[in-house]
């Protein structure tokens, strides 16, 4: 296409169908930029478009530009390309000079170089056939073609030799760029004599859309030397300079080469003037030599690098024990790599992790979201989470149903989670991770256990979300929607990289005709070097040569604050965590009649033993024994454990993926368990109520209580509580032991049987030397030493008089002392579970 250009005019460039000039490619903003005269020579000025303006390789907000310069719109190197014609130019600048008031017919000529013809989801991919260089309206060469395929032999031919032609480095999108090469979005000019406030309120003098961002996050101030520092105000998410952390409500020096992070904004120093840069999803990721070593020196990810592209779906394959879950956890930071790089958009995500932390999205393989809920309630309680306290209701919900239309969710927003497909839960997991607009999202096996058509849609919706404006890299086991994808990399047996290029050449690559092919060559060709095959392909010099390029490193990880900026404050969190549990469990039937049946059929067994506590106290009953009184507490102490254990013992293993997510996100440990201490303490009391209602209502009790003296059941029935409250910790510490849920059981009924030998009823416990010291550590021991010392069980049972339990002691002293140390051990045991709770955290965060 030619344009004749009027100086006297300026020129709208874009996708635009009302523009001036119209260029039809994905890559290309609706209005991308302006051509005008600038006096001299011809101006284009950037409008602040998605994929940027590009000369020479360099990204340019506003540029000069004279005969002969290439303008590259939306991609650095195979993006649309506008050309002066020189002839042309020429002549249009003798006639300005001429005329500048009222230029007539002479004009500039500007020749767009076409772009490579689109592919499926992926416009003008490198490495498409290209028009020729004849063809009229092209400027300069085309692209480089394709090299030719380079791959096993297929269907067992034998494995051929390592190596192949080799070819230059080609200047793909991989490469990321710095940041520094970036056009800001906009300028701000800094006054010395004024203070300019960050924030999301309208009345900040630099305001940023960004829900990530406080109502007044933080401020620029002049320092009397005439430099400047930023100022938290106290913000939620923080503030962070160079990546880390500025203290909440203090202050840091900034200079001409620091960054300030704010949400999604980076700011950057320069002379007066203040850059801002909006992370809108153009950038970069790459791996670079990423290495994992675990126990004995078995490396199981080995040295892997790869750039992924701006925008761009990726697709991660592999046979099992290739590393691909490896591989996701080193990217996302929730297990650095012992060496190598992850750059985020040219920043090391390891050593910033706290503030990139919000820029990635991560679907795990389960899904993290409460499945009684709705998918609306599920969202809210989400997005409270994770957005900052002082963010209105109307603020989230309008988030929430912009989500939930992007995702075609919204006809399903009241239906719970459960009663979803497989493919639409996923989406609701996607929605989560979207309601914080972040610029890169991980999927681990996001299609596992779904049909083709839901795979098919799913897979979509990955290319639907990258077209949007994200760069999306998912880890499957599916190649049936391949197609779909920008990139594909393909992980090889012992955790090194086999392929990484576009999809449709893999195949080809290996010289097969099925992906069962290659994963069967991968399985019975185990011990060959892949790795080394795959760095002598010319398909390697193309796609992932100037990302190998750099040399490894050690990686430091730097670990984020001991006090990593939370969203919410502790006490809002518990607030909105107990709100969230209380509703899973309302939603939840049966677990609600399992609750109330379980302590009723257990106070009904207790029943079944006919007799009381109507003996005991005093010179009068002295020697008159009552054995069926301790069996009477046996059971109910028994029962009790049982109720409270089976409670909690479930609830840390089944969300276990989701508290993982939340973690990384900014979710407080301490406010998560104490959450689920006060709503299971509840349930866990109102079932001692009920079993203690039920097992004490038939009997003729003790004459009188030690601390309530009329009404001794009062008195037992709190140490029956205290008892499933003990015990509910203990359900907690197995949950937050086992791997899996269906180890829980067998620990839930070894540790009720466990209670019944420590009861102290069934033989003399204190004068066993040993057993006595392990009778301690067991909540049922304390409990029956409580209710024994209100019963007076040293009178009760026929032992030897002359040698008591000190523990039984008909006194107040001993049943406080009693009550003391089985709320003692519930404490330690919290601690235990809060320091077991870190094994599930990213290991980043960890150190």
């Amino acid at each position: 296409m030619t344009w004749t250009l009027d100086p006297s005019r300026s020129y709208s460039l874009g996708r635009d169908p009302q523009g001036d000039m119209v260029l039809d490619d994905a890559r290309v903003s609706w209005r991308h930029a302006t051509v005008r005269w600038g006096g001299r020579s011809w101006v284009i000025e950037d409008h602040g478009s998605t994929n940027g303006t590009y000369v020479q390789g360099q990204r340019i907000h506003q540029l000069e530009i004279g005969p002969g310069v290439t303008v590259h719109l939306g991609n650095a190197t195979d993006g649309p390309r506008l050309t002066l014609s020189g002839a042309a130019a020429a002549a249009a600048a003798d006639a300005y000079a001429a005329q500048p008031t009222a230029p007539a017919n002479d004009a500039y000529v500007a020749q767009p170089a076409a772009a490579a013809p689109a592919q499926q989801g992926a416009p003008g991919w490198p490495g498409a056939q290209q028009p020729p260089a004849q063809q009229q309206g092209w400027q300069g060469a085309p692209p480089q073609q394709g090299p030719p395929h380079q791959g096993p032999p297929a269907h067992g031919a034998g494995i051929p030799p390592q190596g192949g032609p080799q070819q230059p480095p080609a200047q793909g999108g991989a490469a990321p760029q710095a940041a520094g090469d970036r056009s800001p979005t906009t300028f701000h000019q800094l006054d010395l004599g004024r203070v300019m406030r960050i924030g999301r309120a309208l009345e900040n003098e630099l305001v940023v859309s960004d829900l990530q961002v406080s109502r007044h996050h933080a401020e620029f101030r002049a320092t009397p030397d005439g430099r400047f520092e930023i100022h938290d105000l106290g913000s939620h998410n923080g503030t962070y300079v160079n990546g880390q952390p500025v203290p909440k409500s203090g202050s840091a020096l900034i200079g001409p080469n620091d960054t300030v992070g704010v949400g999604h904004s980076t700011f950057r120093l320069v002379g007066d003037r203040l850059e801002e840069f909006v992370d809108t999803g153009e950038v970069s990721f790459s791996a670079r030599h990423l290495t994992v070593t675990v126990d004995g020196g078995k490396q199981i990810l080995r040295d892997v690098s790869f750039g992924v592209p701006e925008k761009s779906l990726v697709a991660v394959i592999g046979p099992s024990g290739s590393g691909k879950s490896t591989l996701l956890k080193a990217l996302t930071g929730y297990r650095p790599a012992n060496e190598g790089d992850v750059l985020y958009d040219n920043r090391n995500l390891y050593k910033q992790f706290a503030e990139l932390r919000q820029r990635i999205g991560l679907v795990p393989q389960d899904d993290i979201l409460h499945k009684e809920l709705t998918v609306q309630k599920a969202l809210r309680y989400a997005a409270k989470l994770r957005f900052p306290g002082d963010t209105a209701e109307a603020e989230r919900e309008a988030r929430i149903d912009e989500v939930l239309h992007e995702l075609k969710l919204h006809v399903h927003k009241e239906k719970k989670v459960t009663s979803l497909s497989g493919g639409q839960r996923k989406r609701v997991s996607v929605a989560l991770e979207l309601l914080t607009k972040p610029s890169l999202i991980f999927l681990d096996e996001p299609t596992s256990g779904l049909d083709p058509g839901m795979d098919r849609d799913v897979m979509k919706l990955l290319r639907d979300l990258a077209d949007d404006g994200r760069t999306v890299l998912v880890v499957t086991h599916s190649v049936a929607e391949l197609a779909l994808c920008d990139k594909l990399l393909v992980m090889a047996p012992g955790g090194g990289v086999a392929y990484f290029g576009p999809p449709e050449e893999a195949l080809n690559f290996f010289q097969y005709e099925s992906w069962a092919d290659v994963f069967s060559a991968f399985e019975n060709f185990r011990d060959y070097d892949w790795m080394g095959r795959w760095r002598g392909s010319p398909h390697y010099q193309m796609y992932a040569a100037d990302i190998d390029a750099v040399a490894p490193q050690s990686v430091n990880v730097q670990p984020p604050p001991a006090r990593m900026q939370k969203s919410q404050s502790w006490g809002s969190q518990l607030w909105t965590l107990m709100r969230r549990y209380v509703s899973v469990i309302a939603s939840d039937r049966g677990f609600l009649g399992l609750m109330l049946i379980l302590p009723a059929v257990l106070g009904v067994v207790s029943m079944l033993i006919p007799s009381d506590f109507g003996l005991g106290y005093g010179p009068l009953n002295r020697g008159r024994t009552n054995r069926d009184a301790a069996t009477i507490l046996l059971i109910l102490t028994v029962g009790m454990c049982f109720s409270g254990a089976a409670n909690s013992v479930r609830e840390l293993i089944k969300e276990r993926v989701i508290y993982e997510r939340e973690r990384a996100t900014g979710l407080s440990r301490s406010a998560y368990l104490m959450s689920k201490v006060i709503v299971l303490g509840l349930v866990t009391a109102v079932q001692g109520v009920i079993i203690a209602a039920i097992g004490f209502s038939t009997r003729n009790m003790p004459a009188e209580g030690l601390i309530v003296k009329d009404l001794p059941a009062v008195e037992m029935t709190v140490a029956i509580i205290a008892l499933g409250f003990t015990s509910m910790m203990f359900g907690l510490l197995i949950s937050s032991l086992v791997k899996t849920a269906e180890k829980t059981m067998p620990l839930l009924v070894m540790f009720a049987i466990v209670q019944v030998v420590f009861t102290g009823v069934l033989f003399q416990l204190y004068n066993t030397p040993g057993v006595a010291q392990v009778s301690w550590l067991m909540p049922s021991r304390w409990a029956v030493a409580a209710l024994g010392a209100t019963a007076d069980l040293n009178t009760l049972l026929p032992w030897d008089k002359s040698d008591p339990d000190p523990l039984w002691q008909h006194q107040t002293g001993v049943f406080v002392m009693d009550m003391v140390f089985m709320l003692v051990l519930g404490v330690v045991l919290a601690v235990a579970v809060a320091r077991l709770l870190r094994r599930h955290e990213p290991e980043v965060m960890r150190k």
